[in-house]
C-alpha cells in the first residue's frame, strides 16, 4: 500500500510531466523573471489582474522537477483568488518551507488558508538546498504582483 510520501512524490511528478497553465500572457501582463543561480532553474510568471483578482496565469522556464512542479502547482492554485489570498497564500507556502518572515520569526500556519496539492513540496524541507527550488517560482510571483 503506497504512503503518503509516494502520494506525493507521484503529485509532483505528475505536474513536473505535465505542468499546468504553461506559456505566456501577452504585454501589458505583469511579468517576472526568477532565476536560481545555485542550480540554474528559471521561471517566467505572468499574471492577468483583473480588479484585484488573479483572473489568468501562466508559467514558464527550465528546471528540476521542484522547481518545474511548484510553478504548476502555484499556477493553479492561485488562478480565481484575489490579490490579497494570493499573498496569504505565498505566506502559508514560506512559512510550509519554513522561512520567516521579513522580521526573522517563524510564520505560523494560518487554518484558513488551504494548501491542497501544494502539501506535496513539504517535504522539500527535509533537504535545504532544495527549498529554495520549491520557493522560486513564489517569490517570482511577488515581483510580478508588485508590477500589476
Amino acid at each position: 500500500m503506497p504512503g503518503l510520501e509516494d502520494l506525493y512524490r507521484e503529485i509532483i511528478l505528475d505536474h513536473h510531466r505535465n505542468p499546468r497553465n504553461r506559456g505566456e500572457l501577452p504585454p501589458p501582463a505583469p511579468h517576472a523573471v526568477g532565476h536560481n543561480p545555485l542550480c540554474g532553474d528559471e521561471i517566467d510568471v505572468y499574471l492577468q489582474v483583473e480588479g484585484d483578482v488573479v483572473t489568468d496565469v501562466k508559467v514558464g522556464g527550465q528546471g528540476c522537477s521542484i522547481s518545474q512542479s511548484s510553478a504548476s502547482m502555484m499556477s493553479q492554485a492561485i488562478k480565481g483568488k484575489s490579490v490579497p489570498e494570493v499573498r496569504a497564500l505565498v505566506r502559508r507556502f514560506k512559512g510550509m518551507m519554513s522561512i520567516p518572515d521579513e522580521d526573522g520569526n517563524p510564520i505560523e500556519p494560518d487554518p484558513d488558508v488551504k494548501l491542497g496539492d501544494l502539501e506535496a513540496l513539504q517535504g522539500v524541507v527535509k533537504f535545504p538546498v532544495r527549498i529554495k527550488c520549491a520557493t522560486l517560482s513564489w517569490n517570482t510571483l511577488l515581483e510580478a504582483l508588485a508590477q500589476a
